[in-house]
């Protein structure tokens, strides 16, 4: 955050320009924890758009905004040059990220029926045996191994694209066009735009044929078919909304589950008491303690995808104006001593509380089940085969993302 501008305040017309480009290993923004002490509802100022933004970050205050659609609409960005840390916007208007009730409570009740316990229970052997395939080849491989790149790359990819019957030859490609599509630089705009159209539109192909198949009665276990085939009495969805919906499973993959493997393994291997803790725990106590790790974990940098606000409102004695953009934070409302007493530090003994680091609200990771599934089967696994584990570097020699929105190390040399 830029130091030379005045305090925010309700009728401040300079807000402070925040960057948020902070990238130091896992350590809490500064400017986040600054605008926090400001209050729980601050004026800022993005990298890009062309207005300003309001910032919410207590608790409480940020479930008001995400639980009021009839208040507060994502839906309502499109077409407007909203505030961002991006040069282009990474969301497309098709996203499902972008869309209001009760459009978006329709797609999660026919999406939802692809993430019962059931259906996720009978993913996991198919988790576990791609786990276990890849930390044999990290053994093979020898020390010291990069345990990005032999596991927390591959892991949430293969199996979101196993789930979803991916074409192996096409798997390569659809990564690397992920990673195209969430470049935050200034150069990296058409790009990015060209990335998301490839990807959108290899998926609706995909989609298209899958409808065919179900539509045929041929029988199909693959997560995509699953949805082709899902209905809400006479409601199911259209090919382009299968698209969407089969792109954001993806990027989900890569979005969260690629990056807190690799955050998670990096405190463990940075803190040992804590691996220590974890190595032999039951499934309850694992999944428990990866629950407050995940609440701790700066997973992103600044802040997502701004909502609008419909009408004048009022968030913790601040006024919000009708067409005011409003953006939350998750990282900053994991972090609230109110709901999290002691909040920075990591508490695996701490009480189940729900957090954010899944979002909140109707646009709730719908694919949560899945990416705890794979969290618990990485770490656990991780942890019981390679109880020697440590980093191979000093932490500081550790190299961080900073081309994207989301923090995380770019290599994690490991021995054991």
């Amino acid at each position: 955050m830029t130091d030379t501008q005045a305090d925010t305040t309700t009728d401040d017309p300079t807000p402070p320009t925040c960057p948020f480009d902070f990238n130091q290993s896992l350590d809490f923004d500064p400017a986040l924890a600054d605008l926090m002490a400001r209050g729980s509802v601050t004026r800022i100022r993005l990298s890009y758009g062309a207005a300003d933004a309001w910032l919410v970050t207590g608790f409480d205050a940020v479930r008001q905004v995400t639980t009021d659609a009839r208040t507060f609409s994502r839906a309502a960005i499109i077409g407007k040059d909203f505030p961002r840390m991006t040069p282009e916007p990474i969301v497309s208007p098709e996203s499902i990220n972008v869309i209001d009730p009760p459009r978006i409570s329709r797609l999660r009740r026919l999406t939802s029926q692809a993430f019962t316990k059931r259906r996720v229970d009978a993913m996991r052997p198919a988790i576990e045996a791609i786990a276990h395939r890849l930390l044999d080849e990290m053994a093979a491989h020898g020390q010291p191994a990069d345990l990005v790149h032999h596991l927390s790359e591959r892991l949430p990819q293969e199996t979101i694209c196993e789930l979803l019957g991916i074409p192996a030859p096409d798997r390569p490609w659809l990564q690397a066009s992920a990673l195209r599509m969430l470049a935050m630089t200034p150069d990296s705009r058409q790009d990015a735009a060209a990335a998301k159209a490839e990807i959108i539109g290899y998926f609706h192909e995909l989609a298209t044929a899958r409808r065919r198949t179900v539509g045929q009665g041929q029988r199909a276990d693959d997560l995509l078919s699953v949805l082709a085939a899902a209905r809400d009495g006479e409601d199911m969805f259209d090919d382009q909304e299968l698209a969407v919906m089969a792109e954001t499973l993806m990027l989900s993959g890569h979005d969260t589950a690629t990056c807190q493997i690799s955050d998670i393994s990096y405190l463990l291997l940075t803190r040992p008491e804590l691996a220590g803790r974890l190595r032999g725990a039951p499934p309850e106590a694992l999944s428990r303690a990866l629950d407050e790790l995940l609440r701790y974990i700066p997973f992103r940098n600044g802040v997502g995808i701004p909502r609008v606000a419909l009408k004048d409102a009022e968030i913790d004695g601040v006024r919000i104006r009708a067409g005011d953009f409003v953006h939350v934070s998750y990282l900053t409302a994991n972090r609230d001593p109110e709901r999290f007493p002691d909040p920075d530090t990591i508490d695996l003994d701490r009480p189940p509380t729900p957090h954010m680091t899944f979002g909140w609200g109707g646009h709730r990771c719908i694919a949560v089940p899945l990416a705890m599934a794979e969290l618990e089967t990485a770490i656990g696994l991780l942890l019981a085969r390679f109880p020697g584990l440590r980093l191979a570097v000093a932490p500081e020699e550790v190299r961080w993302d900073t081309r994207t929105i989301r923090r995380f190390p770019l290599e994690l040399p490991v021995a054991w």
